[in-house]
């Protein structure tokens, strides 16, 4: 690589430029990331736009936390720590993590409170993390970022496509939340609320685990991801705009209702947990949430307790969780690339992000931000064309 390196910085809410860093110094502790994809997922597009109010949202930041690229520089240390050479496809956990603590010691980095920038204003994380901190390149949507020691990482095999591997992350949480958090297995029934990219990861996942029935659910506007969760193995999908849901679910379930309901909408009100609470079966059913909502006024406690329902939340994923989404990506069981709709250079970020939340007439599921296209006009790929 030459001596400077591109990169979008996200310099106030809303607004990115483009800059030029010098190369960062690498020791025998240290290595260079060559960015090959860097995926954007929802809460890039709610931290783009929130103001400066938090550690991930101050200074001047290189977003971009999906991360896939070759190892370009790798120090001694750094090689043999993490059991890689130069040359090597890696995927780039955002945990910047101690890797001494109790959570570290599981491989559950995510708890770590080294790299917890919700509850640690001084974490390390990538794409959360300000360019003024040594090292500069924290994030991927650059040419190119700097791997401290501590860094979390997997390798890819060589026959897996960057931008396919550029999708063990929401896969990743997908597998985390379906399989690990809510226990999905054989026979059990499920629906997901929501088409984007965690919920048909975690279709994928709980099909994978041997769910009998799996619904999918979403608004009109979804219609191409819902026909997508048809072709992923959904048994059935409902737009909630234009059926009675709750009917519907029951239908088919013949009254029982459901044994899981995963909560995967974004920006949708209280109205996807009470429908979740509502058809989950008469006892012990589970639900999984991720924690949008920050305030919930008139708690339905009651009904939760009275139907012995057991809520749990989603966030992040673990390590193992990532190792079995490589493993199932190269597995080639199902089309995981057509999730892969937009592409764009990193010259395009502040478009893409708007893309992804929805302010264009454009419908993303996972949109891939490549350094190599820089200069080049993005957007909607061909299906099934991950390259």
């Amino acid at each position: 690589m030459t001596g400077t390196v591109l990169a979008a910085v996200r310099t106030a809410p809303g607004r990115t430029e483009m800059r030029e860093f010098v190369k960062p110094r690498i020791d025998a502790d240290s290595a260079l990331l060559r960015v090959e994809v860097a995926g954007i997922c929802g809460t890039d597009a709610r931290l783009y736009f929130s103001p400066p109010d938090t550690p991930a949202t101050r200074g001047q930041v290189i977003m971009g936390h999906e991360n896939v690229g070759i190892i370009a520089e790798a120090g001694e240390n750094f090689r043999a720590r993490h059991g890689v050479e130069e040359g090597d496809r890696v995927f780039v956990e955002h945990y910047v993590a101690c890797y001494n603590c109790e959570w570290c010691r599981i491989g559950e980095y995510r708890h770590c409170e080294a790299t917890d920038w919700r509850t640690n204003p001084d974490a390390r994380r990538f794409g959360y993390t300000s360019a003024d901190h040594p090292g500069h390149l924290w994030g991927g949507f650059s040419e190119a970022m700097y791997l401290p020691w501590n860094t979390v990482l997997h390798r890819v095999p060589t026959t897996m496509s960057a931008e396919l591997a550029g999708m063990v992350m929401p896969l990743s949480n997908g597998i985390e939340w379906a399989l690990l958090t809510a226990g999905i297995g054989y026979d059990d029934t499920v629906l997901i609320q929501g088409p984007g990219q965690q919920g048909l990861a975690q279709l994928v996942a709980s099909k994978q685990a041997g769910a009998s029935m799996i619904i999918v659910s979403g608004t009109t506007r979804d219609r191409e991801r819902l026909d997508l969760a048809r072709e992923l193995g959904a048994d059935a999908v409902i737009d909630v705009l234009a059926e009675d849901a709750r009917e519907k679910v029951m239908d088919l379930t013949n009254g029982r209702g459901l044994d899981f309901v995963l909560d995967c909408t974004s920006r949708a009100g209280t109205a996807p947990m009470l429908l979740g609470i509502d058809v989950l079966k008469r006892r012990e059913g589970t639900m999984v949430v991720q924690g949008e909502l920050s305030a919930f006024p008139d708690f339905p406690l009651k009904k939760i307790t009275e139907k012995s329902i057991t809520m749990k939340s989603a966030r992040g994923h673990s390590y193992k969780a990532c190792e079995l989404a490589v493993a199932q990506l190269a597995s080639g069981r199902f089309p995981l690339e057509k999730l892969a709709t937009h592409r764009y250079g990193i010259d395009q970020v502040d478009h893409a992000i708007r893309v992804l939340a929805g302010q264009t007439d454009e419908d993303a599921i996972h949109i891939s931000m490549m350094p190599s296209m820089v200069g080049e006009r993005g957007g909607r790929t061909a299906k099934g064309d991950a390259k």
